[in-house]
């Protein structure tokens, strides 16, 4: 089994990208060829810091690798229009950035909110792709939220009161609030008790706007323009080779997983046991080792 360490690694092109929309956003390029990983981050709203850094150890596996800041965070354009904020213009967006780069057909890596945008790309855009990678996500946002229900109905029947009560009163600063909010966090996104600093960049320049508009004010609560979303019925006619991936302890649960993994018409599913939400940080080995052997048999 490969050993992969996370030491951080500059890319060898960053390159800006016009878009339609008239904003530029800025990608990242590790390693050379046409055997391309493009990766999709999650949020939305979070620059690529974390996906970037971690999955640009596949360079070494002689894979191309590319992710870019997404309009509106990043080292992107960060434009003051809600319009923008749409899971239609981001897979556009993301089109554009694979067209400009001249990348042909790619592997779709989506992890978290990114699986939202690689399921949609996979569907508009099918001929583009060569493999499809859902990582950490779900493509039935309703039942996400009742998966989530369930998550922080383990906090006890009283925090559970104190949340609902300070969601309807809209006063979700409260540290009581933020305290439960912290608690999930540290049990269903990333279980390592220090963050990595890739991590903890991405998460200290959130742009809140676009996250705000399309899913909510936290990992919890889903009030944006998203919360309706069901990709599921029509995950069938994806017919590309797929891989679902997704921790023990995820916040996007195994139950998630395994209904984007039953949908899909040629796919494999792997839970990784002592992860959450980023087995590419909580589980690095058992990840990459998968996700090249997945690559490799494609």
């Amino acid at each position: 089994m490969t050993s992969y360490t996370h030491a951080e690694r500059r890319p060898d092109e960053v390159i800006k990208v016009r878009l339609n929309e008239g904003y530029e956003v800025v990608a990242y390029s590790f390693g050379s060829g046409d055997n391309i990983l493009f990766c999709a981050n999650g949020g939305p709203g979070l620059p690529c810091d974390y996906i970037r850094d971690s999955h640009s150890v596949m360079a070494d596996k002689g894979y191309r690798v590319i992710a870019w800041d997404q309009l509106g965070c990043g080292a992107s354009d960060r434009p003051d229009d809600t319009s923008l904020w749409t899971l239609k213009r981001y897979v556009g967006e993301a089109e554009q950035v694979r067209k400009s780069l001249g990348l042909g057909k790619i592997h779709f890596l989506g992890q978290s909110w990114g699986t939202w945008m690689g399921t949609e790309y996979a569907l508009t855009y099918p001929e583009n792709l060569r493999s499809l990678i859902l990582a950490n996500g779900a493509c039935d946002i309703p039942h996400l939220v009742d998966e989530l229900n369930r998550l922080r109905g383990s906090l006890g029947p009283e925090t559970v009161a104190m949340m609902q009560r300070h969601e309807a009163e809209g006063t979700l600063d409260h540290p009581a609030y933020q305290a439960a909010i912290t608690l999930l966090n540290y049990r269903h996104v990333c279980r390592l008790d220090i963050w990595p600093d890739a991590v903890n960049r991405s998460l200290s320049d959130w742009n809140m706007a676009p996250y705000e508009t399309m899913q909510g004010p936290n990992e919890f609560t889903y009030t944006g323009n998203m919360k309706d979303w069901n990709r599921i019925p029509d995950m069938h006619k994806i017919k590309v080779p797929s891989l679902v991936l997704t921790g023990l302890y995820d916040e996007l649960t195994p139950a998630c997983s395994t209904k984007m993994h039953n949908a899909l018409s040629n796919s494999q599913i792997h839970v990784f046991q002592n992860s959450s939400h980023m087995p590419f940080f909580e589980e690095p080995d058992l990840y990459f080792n998968k996700l090249a052997s997945f690559l490799a048999d494609v």
